[in-house]
């Protein structure tokens, strides 16, 4: 008997989170053999076929996959944070050196322990890390050249408190608000920059309102591939395998083209007459050093945080 397993993409811009679902949906049609279908649906395409029209968000997600009313998604880790505080921890400013550090930090023992805590603290089954944009900018109206430049900013952060306190560290006048919302909110100058990833520059049209990317690279965006844990426990060994193993290959695809999309848009956006704006080494670590007691804020961190600054 073929059993459906319900995608439901996180949010637009669809191409984003689509990469991933595809590769997935690839992986085991290939070694499942018919035994499983992957139906990947936006959220307004799950709502208007499953939820009787009435809308979604993508803040639902955990909890939807948690119920049953859906098997899989890719869903960021700043909601999953909501669930599990450890998750927080991987909003710290400058606590992943490089690409490399990250990825043997995910794929390491302390991915796992992270993912594994999912069970109990949000009733789900985490699968794997994915980027989904890799590392953080900071697109718009201003440029940042040093940390006295952010001072007074009116910017736009997400809804984590670790990177709400990160920029009033260093001053700025943080406004949290969707990613969807930015566009808009600098058009109306409601704010002047905000924290946003390369992907999403062209994606959600921020290259209409942005006269510079200012390529801070302070934090990870990252999402999670979560799965309906009494759903996986259905499947059988066989077919657990296959998923858990096409999630980690989905993850790594993502994290990979996260990283080409970074020199890709950086040349068209610079083609198109937006300055790409470079911190030099030593105000980054100026940058650094500001934030640093944003760590001594979230005590209860401290453990997760020591883990991935000790994996080398």
């Amino acid at each position: 008997m073929t059993q459906k397993i319900r995608w439901v993409l996180a949010h637009e811009p669809i191409e984003l989170f689509l990469r991933a679902a595809k590769v997935f949906a690839s992986e085991v049609n290939a070694k499942a053999e018919g035994a499983l279908d992957i139906e990947v649906m936006t959220m307004n395409e799950y709502s208007a076929k499953y939820n009787n029209g009435v809308v979604v968000t993508k803040h639902e997600l955990v909890d939807m996959i948690n119920r049953g009313d859906i098997e899989m998604s890719q869903t960021y880790t700043v909601d999953i944070g909501e669930y599990d505080h450890e998750f927080r921890a991987l909003d710290m400013p400058f606590l992943f050196e490089s690409h490399d550090h990250a990825t043997k930090v995910f794929e390491g023992p302390i991915g796992q322990s992270l993912l594994d805590g999912l069970t109990k603290s949000a009733g789900v089954k985490g699968l794997a890390f994915t980027y989904s944009g890799g590392y953080r900018i900071i697109p718009g109206q201003e440029g940042i050249d040093t940390i006295e430049d952010i001072r007074d900013l009116k910017l736009r952060t997400s809804f984590s408190p670790v990177a709400i306190e990160t920029f009033k560290a260093v001053g700025a006048n943080v406004v949290p608000m969707e990613l969807e919302e930015m566009t808009d909110a600098i058009q109306d100058a409601d704010i002047q920059v905000g924290e946003s990833t390369y992907p999403r520059i062209y994606a959600l049209g921020q290259d209409r309102v942005s006269k510079v990317i200012n390529h801070t690279e302070h934090s990870l965006f990252l999402t999670s591939i979560l799965i309906n844990q009494d759903f996986f426990a259905t499947l059988g060994e066989e077919l657990q395998g296959i998923v858990v193993d096409a999630a980690k290959t989905a993850a790594n695809y993502e994290r990979v083209i996260s990283i080409e999309d970074v020199a890709l848009t950086q040349a068209k956006a610079e083609s198109d007459g937006i300055e790409v704006r470079r911190m030099s080494t030593e105000e980054k670590a100026r940058f650094k050093a500001a934030t640093a007691h944003v760590y001594d804020m979230f005590p209860e961190l401290a453990g997760t945080v020591k883990k991935i600054q000790d994996t080398k």
